[in-house]
C-alpha cells in the first residue's frame, strides 16, 4: 500500500446552507410535527416520545423493559425505578433487586472532581449528596413548541406587602410573565427592523393608535432551536387557523422584518377591516412569535381559553382571535380543561429554518502509471511460489511472480493480451501522523488501468 499526499489544491472547505421545512398542526391540545403521527412501538409505554416532538439522539425509543420480583418470581414492581432490595411494597412484599426500567440515563458519581449536573445547584450538591452517591438525571432529552397565553396585561407584576411595616401600602414584586420581561430589551432592539417590535410604539399606518405590550394579552409562541438550526429565515413563516377545517385567517412575514400580517382568505370575517394588519412578530434568531391581534376571525365562539391559566381563571369562550392561536400546544389547553366545542378550532404552523454545515471537499488523484498493484491476494496467478529464499537472516519473496490476467477477450478460448489494471473498492484517509482517520468505500469497485487518470471526490461534513 502507498501513501499520497493531498495537494493544497486538493482540498476545498466550504459551508453548505440549507434551509429545511418545519410544519406544526395543533389540534385537540395535540401538536403534531411535519405531519408524523403519533407513533407506538413494539414495548408499547416505553417508547417515550409522541407527536410533536423531537428526540435527541432517540434515546431509550422502544427499549425492553426488565422488573424485580419477589422471592416467589410472581411480583412485579411498579415505578419508581429506584426502589431498594430493603424496601417493601403496599403487600408487604420485598424485591430481590432495584428495579430496573431496561432504559439508558446519565450519571455522575459525586467525588474529589466535584462534577454534577446544572440542574443540581450549589447548596444541594454540598448539603443532600455525600461522596460516592450517584447522581442520576432522565433521557430522553425532548423539544417541542409551546405556547403561554398571558391572560393578564403582559406586563403585570405580583404584589407583595412589607410585612415590618404596618399600614404600608403594596408594592410590586416579580413579574407574572417572566418570558416576555427576559424578551422586551430584543423587542426593542429589532424596533429598527420595524416599529411594531417595539414595547411602546405607534403604528405607521394610524399614528392616532398607540401602543404598550405591557398593557396588552400577548400569546407567545416558543420554537425551540432544534427546529430550525441557525435562524428562521425570514418570508418563510405562515400561521393558520381553521374553524371546521375551514380557513378563515393567515398571517405571513412577506416583508421579511418580523412583522406578521393577516392575508384574507375566501371566508374571512371581516376582512375589510383587518386585512394587511400587523398581527405580531416574530424573532428570527431567537425562535419567537408574540402575537397581539385581538380582532375576531369568525363570528362563532369556541372554548378556547382554560381554566388552568395562571393566575387561575374560569374556562372562558369567545371567538378566534390570533391571541388564541396554537391553543393546545403544550399549555394544558385540551377538551377537558375548556368545551365539546374546542375541537372545531385547529392551527397550522409552518417556516424554514436556516443551518449551516462546514463541509471538507477532497480529490484522492489516481494518476496514470500509478496506483497500479493491488494487496488483494487474488492479483497474483494462482499457484505460484511465494518465496524464493528464507533463512534466519534472509527473506526474499518471489520477484518473478506474474500478475492474473483479467483482459476479457471478445472470441472464445482466446486470452486477450496483458493489460496491467487494478479495482479500486476503498481510499483510506491518514492525518500527518499516518493515523487513519476514515475509510471512503465505493458502492462498487472502479476499474483502473495503466494508461487512465482517475479522480475520487470525497466529501466529508464536519
Amino acid at each position: 500500500m502507498s501513501y499520497r499526499k493531498f495537494k493544497p489544491s486538493d482540498i476545498l472547505l466550504n459551508t453548505m446552507k440549507t434551509y429545511p421545512s418545519c410544519e406544526f398542526l395543533i389540534f385537540d391540545g395535540r401538536a403534531y410535527y411535519n405531519n408524523i403521527p403519533m407513533r407506538s412501538g413494539a414495548i408499547g409505554p416505553q417508547v417515550p416520545i409522541t407527536g410533536g416532538f423531537l428526540s435527541l439522539y432517540e434515546y431509550n425509543v422502544d427499549r425492553h423493559e426488565h422488573r424485580a420480583t419477589d422471592p416467589e418470581g410472581n411480583y412485579e414492581r411498579v415505578p419508581p425505578w429506584d426502589l431498594s432490595i430493603d424496601e417493601e411494597d403496599a403487600d408487604g412484599k420485598k424485591g430481590t433487586a432495584p428495579y430496573d426500567e431496561g432504559i439508558i440515563y446519565p450519571f455522575i458519581t459525586k467525588d474529589s472532581a466535584r462534577s454534577s449536573f446544572k440542574t443540581a445547584g450549589k447548596t444541594s450538591y454540598n448539603n443532600e449528596f455525600q461522596y460516592g452517591d450517584v447522581l442520576r438525571n432522565n433521557y430522553p432529552l425532548s423539544a417541542s413548541i409551546t405556547r403561554e397565553f398571558m391572560y393578564y396585561p403582559a406586563g403585570t407584576r405580583t404584589q407583595g406587602l412589607d410585612n415590618d411595616t404596618p399600614g404600608a401600602e403594596p408594592f410590586d414584586e416579580a413579574p407574572l410573565y417572566r418570558h416576555y420581561y427576559a424578551l422586551k430589551n430584543r423587542l426593542n432592539f429589532y424596533g429598527l427592523r420595524s416599529i411594531h417590535h417595539k414595547v411602546i410604539g405607534t403604528g405607521s399606518d394610524d399614528p392616532s393608535m398607540p401602543w404598550d405590550k405591557d398593557d396588552q394579552q400577548i400569546n407567545l409562541i416558543s420554537i425551540p432551536s432544534i427546529f430550525y438550526g441557525t435562524k428562521i429565515k425570514p418570508g418563510s413563516v405562515s400561521l393558520k387557523t381553521y374553524y371546521t377545517g375551514t380557513l378563515i385567517g393567515e398571517l405571513r412575514d412577506s416583508k421579511r422584518n418580523g412583522e406578521l400580517i393577516q392575508y384574507s382568505s375566501s371566508t374571512d370575517y371581516d376582512a375589510n377591516n383587518y386585512d394587511k394588519k400587523v398581527a405580531g412578530v416574530v424573532l428570527y434568531d431567537e425562535g419567537f412569535m408574540l402575537l397581539t391581534g385581538s380582532w375576531n376571525l369568525s363570528a362563532e365562539t369556541v372554548p378556547i381559553i382554560t381554566a388552568s391559566t395562571t393566575p387561575v381563571v374560569a374556562a372562558e369562550s369567545d371567538e378566534l382571535k390570533w391571541i388564541y392561536f396554537g391553543a393546545g400546544a403544550q399549555d394544558n389547553v385540551t377538551q377537558a380543561t375548556t368545551g365539546t366545542n374546542y375541537k372545531n378550532a385547529s392551527f397550522n404552523l409552518s417556516f424554514r429554518g436556516t443551518t449551516e454545515t462546514q463541509v471538507m471537499t477532497m480529490f484522492a488523484q489516481a494518476k496514470r502509471g500509478q496506483v497500479n498493484y493491488s494487496n488483494n491476494p487474488t492479483f497474483i496467478q494462482y499457484g505460484q511460489t511465494v518465496l524464493h529464499a528464507t533463512s534466519s537472516k534472509v527473506y526474499e519473496e518471489n520477484p518473478n511472480r506474474i500478475i492474473k490476467n483479467i483482459t476479457t477477450s471478445s472470441y472464445s478460448d482466446y486470452s486477450a493480451s496483458f493489460k496491467r489494471q487494478v479495482y479500486i473498492s476503498r481510499i483510506a484517509i491518514y492525518d500527518e501522523s499516518r493515523n487513519l482517520i476514515g475509510v471512503a468505500t465505493m458502492s462498487n469497485p472502479i476499474r483502473k488501468e495503466e494508461d487512465q487518470d482517475l479522480t475520487f471526490k470525497i466529501r466529508l461534513d464536519i
